[in-house]
């Protein structure tokens, strides 16, 4: 997944921050500080053909004269836990959508003045307004992407439509789970008919007690490693973010990516302006540049999933913008959910029972 980088990396990355964010504690009207998620931003790297996609950080600078001192993290959680519990100071951060509903009730948010993001007319309707930001004015989307499976066909005799597949029993040992409890937690509810957007200790310990049945089948709980363990034939069924579904597809051609026909987590990574920012004015103008149409497109051509903004669209290559793992179509988003904020004991919960679980 491009969101997550290796621990290693990700611990260098966040080692240095303190000292890239020191160097910039002035608040200059020249720089802005950008707390995003790792390999999620186009960069000016070289594609397969040859070509090469846009550097959009290096195209704001030019066009704005701001420097971008940008820096990664890797869950939701770390950034949680560097704004609640330190001084340092973002302009702009890219959290998931329940982690917007967090940060805006524990007051770390601040409100969007909407009239220097005009680019944000050109968003989605079914993004406007979402239920994590019910009057979308904390936040502005920056993708969007649902959960699916991807299997390997020469392991996997059936096209495995449903998240049952990943408690096959002739698939044992073959199959992989996700290192996450909220998306692992989340399968396993919808299997057992909760809903994964708001739940219970209760509904946990069902859930629990049928990932403990799948437990015994599982080769491993992974995130990053599973395009290793899919692309080079390592795996035969692993459940993951429909867009780098279609990556892994596009690397081995035994590879075949599904919808779950259950439905599944509708996930919108959004752009907000922290409340201790010290660059507001720079923080906008970030905003609005990234939510315009040919950048929003370059970043999503970059990371494979979809752009919230609905001119960017149709500036994207055809077989991206054409596969259903990218744009699922709007029959499916229906039976999809968005992960909420729970509250903090229910959450520590099931963080707990994961722990438990994997142990």
């Amino acid at each position: 997944m491009k969101r997550i980088l290796s621990i290693l990396v990700a611990c260098a990355l966040l080692a240095g921050t303190a000292a890239v964010m020191s160097s910039c504690s002035g608040g200059s009207n020249g720089e802005i500080n950008v707390y995003n998620w790792g390999d999620y931003v186009a960069d000016g790297s070289e594609k397969n053909n040859g070509d090469y996609y846009k550097d959009t950080i290096a195209e704001f600078e030019e066009e704005t004269g701001i420097t971008v001192n940008y820096t990664t993290y890797e869950t939701n959680e770390e950034l949680y836990n560097l704004l609640s519990s330190s001084n340092t100071a973002y302009d702009v951060i890219i959290p998931s959508d329940y982690m917007v509903e967090k940060l805006k009730d524990e007051g770390l948010l601040q409100k969007l003045d909407m009239k220097k993001i005009p680019n944000a007319k050109d968003i989605m309707d079914s993004l406007k307004n979402p239920v994590y930001d019910k009057k979308g004015e904390y936040s502005v989307p920056y993708s969007w992407n649902v959960t699916g499976l991807v299997y390997n066909k020469e392991k996997v005799s059936y096209k495995p439509d449903s998240w049952t597949a990943l408690w096959d029993k002739k698939l044992k040992g073959q199959i992989l789970q996700f290192n996450n409890n909220r998306d692992a937690y989340a399968i396993a509810m919808q299997l057992c008919g909760i809903n994964p957007e708001k739940f219970t200790k209760k509904d946990v310990d069902k859930a629990t007690v049928k990932l403990k049945e799948q437990k015994p089948l599982l080769k491993k709980y992974v995130m990053d490693q599973v395009f290793a363990e899919m692309e080079k034939d390592q795996s035969a069924i692993a459940p993951y973010y429909a867009g780098d579904v279609y990556m892994m597809t596009t690397n081995n051609d035994k590879l075949v990516g599904v919808l779950p026909k259950e439905g599944s987590n509708l996930f919108v990574d959004a752009m907000c302006i922290p409340k201790n920012a010290e660059n507001v004015d720079g923080a906008h103008k970030f905003i609005n540049f990234m939510a315009r149409a040919d950048i929003s497109a370059a970043n999503s051509e970059y990371i494979t999933y979809a752009s919230p903004v609905k001119s960017a669209k149709k500036l994207l290559p055809k077989e991206l913008s054409s596969s259903e793992l990218v744009y699922p179509p709007e029959s499916y988003l229906k039976k999809c959910y968005t992960f909420r904020n729970v509250d903090d004991d229910t959450y520590a919960y099931m963080q707990e029972q994961f722990i438990k679980l994997m142990s």
